[in-house]
């Protein structure tokens, strides 16, 4: 498992978490937020998949976003560049 995976979803139990971890080892986790609560090395394991579910699903919504963005832009007769060209 990478070092990412396991930030993701340190991350996605507790977001604002501070810690630090070495080699990938759930085991050597040094916690500075929160003191107290966090999550057990079975609770970030079982999370590794939901967050990369999250950040899917959160990369989907921005090219929803963009593409329904580009829609209205070409109802309206506009293109991205036109807006590029009036510094948007």
């Amino acid at each position: 498992m990478k070092n990412q995976e396991l930030v993701d979803a340190i991350k996605f139990l507790i977001s604002d978490a501070e810690f630090s971890i070495v080699d990938n080892d759930l085991d050597t986790i040094v916690w500075e937020k929160p003191k107290t609560g966090y999550p057990t090395k079975d609770e970030i394991l079982a999370a590794v998949e939901p967050a990369k579910a999250k950040a899917q699903a959160d990369l989907d919504a921005i090219e929803a976003a963009k593409v329904a963005a580009q829609a209205k832009l070409s109802a309206l007769g506009l293109t991205a560049e036109d807006l590029k060209a009036l510094g948007l």
